[in-house]
């Protein structure tokens, strides 16, 4: 009867292993990842500036600023449950940068994804395609170049359009934002109906 009960009891911890496993290998660690490395020593850097004020350029209240966003970003990091993910509510097509988790982002593909449209969770969202024309809230101005912006690893991006102005606007602030030649992004010259008449191909949940 003993022997019994031993089998059983290891049973039951074998069938939990297997039910367990999935959310554990589905879930990232993304403290381990390059952004993170970049957001803690740009947190660090930050609090130096902000202890020697006399000796920078920016205000106390942009260095709050930045600091919060940073500390939002670490967050994010440390509690994310899938990849970065990019949900489209524009009301048109929207470019994004893609790349498969888990494979390094050599190259950030340039996907297209339609409206009401989010990325796969397989898939790790980098950024989003803003081409020229484009009104964006956070940077304040109508553009007059093509830009991609960046989010970090884990984000979930929300792009809207104001239904007043029309502005592209993002539930999180960007991390960096790029012109042509910048980084290592491909970021063409398009138009927004350029994008429009291309059809829908990122990667998107089923």
């Amino acid at each position: 009867m003993k022997l019994l009960k031993t089998a059983l009891v290891a049973l039951v911890l074998l069938l939990n292993l297997f039910i367990a496993q999935p959310s554990w290998a589905g879930r990232p660690d993304l403290t381990k990842s390059s952004d993170y490395t970049e957001v803690t020593q740009a947190i660090d850097n930050l609090l130096q500036i902000k202890n020697t004020p006399d000796q920078t350029e920016y205000t106390p209240e942009e260095i709050q600023k930045k600091l919060g966003d940073l500390k939002l970003q670490k967050y994010i990091l440390e509690t994310a449950q899938d990849w970065a993910q990019c949900r489209n509510e524009t009301g048109k097509t929207l470019g994004v940068y893609a790349h498969k988790a888990k494979k390094s982002p050599q190259q950030n593909t340039l996907y297209f994804l339609g409206d009401g449209q989010v990325t796969d969770n397989d898939w790790n969202c980098d950024g989003v395609y803003l081409p020229t024309g484009s009104l964006v809230t956070e940077l304040g101005q109508e553009l007059t170049e093509p830009l991609a912006i960046k989010i970090v690893d884990g984000t979930q991006l929300v792009a809207k359009a104001n239904p007043e102005t029309g502005a592209v606007e993002f539930n999180v602030p960007p991390t960096q934002v790029f012109k042509a030649g910048e980084g290592t992004w491909s970021i063409p010259n398009l138009s927004q109906a350029d994008i429009d008449a291309s059809v829908p191909n990122a990667p998107i949940e089923d």
